[in-house]
């Protein structure tokens, strides 16, 4: 027993290590830093959108994902796959010291963030199993709160980081050199990462592998306990794609920030992260996934819409929304997961996964191809109500009106044990009432 809960705390530990490294190699892959390399090599916005939408369109692999996972076991899949995702950046580091033709260079760049989206999937599907044998359930909310700490920490150190150096450089003609670097410092970061995925225990280990039976997918889609779920994630990550690939590209192209103010408003949006995750941990523990869910996924409708009121003589909406993102999608991320898991059952769960993942994904890559394409076809800019618009505010007040209607799946989502909505905002009120008054006014 002792064995195991030292191994246990030895998992977790390399886990939150290696959740800050990949945070490390995301802020120097992704972004605002994955929309600069888009912009350097010449893509249009059509490309951009649909470069930023790949990680999540790629769920739709979930499914061989899975079966790779119970043949081959969650962690010798996982370690292989977001290996292979991470070090598939290392031809972005000579790419612009190479004398290449603008599309073969774009052709290429296409290619990498492709290839480690495929295999992004494939080792989150491993990943995300091995964590739940892993992790205790009755400690998964906490654990995913902590977590999301390190993430924030160490997403907020490398933003800064990567923004303070293209903003430097770029105006002095090394964009280029500089994207490189940053390349570079991603794959060290994935190098790292690896040995900190070795170091966590795998309970599986002893486990006799099994023949993927694809017949449980069927049982998957039928079992009354992933339906309503499927339905959410089918139709909330359809919204959310609807705007989701064109925040930075708006930032950087119309409110015209640069990249050091877009990483101050992600370190905006970390820090409310920070601060409110350990509160969204307690609250999945000890009240429920489900009402966490719910109440963040009606709150985050109004994420877009506050994009539409900045303009670049104008951009404190900007701190409202980075404080409503960081602690909705925060609270969002941790009930999602933890539902993700609880609905999963142990043998068949990576096919759990794989389903659900699937339904994001597929979700996702329509909605954003679609979005891709309605803001190629809309004008650039035009007037209305005596305001000057983009093609992007058009994308932001749709997203915010369907994220309205794709949160209402969630209120049929079933959680045993959990509190319900109302029930859960009450006990919220009257904990932050009790914390905020003074002992000797309630006494």
């Amino acid at each position: 027993m002792r064995s195991t809960r030292s191994a246990l705390r030895v998992s977790l530990g390399a886990s939150f290590g290696e959740a800050a490294v990949a945070e490390l190699f995301g802020a120097c892959t992704g972004g605002a830093v994955l929309t600069a390399w888009a912009l350097h090599l010449g893509a249009s916005p059509f490309t951009i959108g649909l470069l930023v939408a790949l990680p999540l369109a790629a769920q739709i692999l979930q499914v061989p994902g899975a079966w790779l996972t119970l043949t081959f076991g969650p962690k010798a899949v996982a370690i292989a796959a977001i290996g292979a995702s991470r070090l598939l950046w290392l031809p972005m580091v000579a790419l612009p010291f190479v004398d290449l033709p603008v599309g073969t260079a774009l052709q290429v760049f296409v290619g990498v963030v492709a290839l480690a989206a495929v295999f992004g999937v494939i080792g989150n599907n491993a990943w995300t199993a091995w964590i739940g044998e892993l992790v205790p359930g009755a400690i998964r909310g906490r654990f995913f709160s902590r977590r999301i700490v390190y993430i924030s920490i160490a997403s907020t150190v490398a933003s800064l980081g990567a923004a303070g150096a293209l903003d430097g450089l770029s105006p002095r003609g090394w964009q280029g050199p500089t994207l490189g670097g940053l390349a570079a410092i991603a794959c060290i970061a994935g190098a790292l990462s690896l040995c900190l995925l070795h170091r966590q225990h795998d309970p599986a280990r002893a486990r006799v592998r099994e023949r993927p039976d694809w017949r449980v997918l069927i049982t998957v889609a039928r079992a009354p306990q992933a339906r309503p779920f499927l339905r959410y994630l089918l139709a909330w990550n359809s919204a959310v794609a609807l705007s989701a690939s064109f925040f930075s590209l708006h930032m950087l192209v119309n409110l015209r920030t640069g990249f050091a103010l877009a990483a101050l408003y992600g370190v905006g949006v970390a820090t409310v992260r920070i601060i409110s995750a350990p509160f969204w941990g307690r609250a999945v523990d000890h009240l429920g996934a489900r009402p966490v869910l719910v109440l963040c996924s009606f709150g985050i409708a109004a994420v877009p819409a506050v994009w539409l009121f900045a303009t670049p003589a104008f951009l404190w909406p900007l701190a409202i929304e980075a404080a409503l993102a960081g602690a909705l999608w925060g609270g969002h991320g941790i009930a999602a997961m933890d539902l993700t898991v609880k609905l999963s059952p142990g043998r068949e769960r990576p096919f759990y996964l794989a389903m659900f993942a699937a339904a994001s994904g597929l979700g996702f890559a329509v909605a954003a191809a679609g979005a891709g394409l309605l803001a190629s076809q809309l004008p650039g800019q035009f007037d209305l109500f005596g305001e000057t618009w983009t093609n992007l505010h058009v994308l932001f007040l749709l997203s915010a009106l369907a994220r309205v209607v794709a949160a209402l799946p969630a209120l049929r989502i079933q959680e045993p044990g959990a509190q319900d909505v109302r029930t859960f905002v009450k006990k919220t009120f009257n904990d932050a009432a009790t914390a905020l008054v003074p002992r000797r006014l309630t006494a």
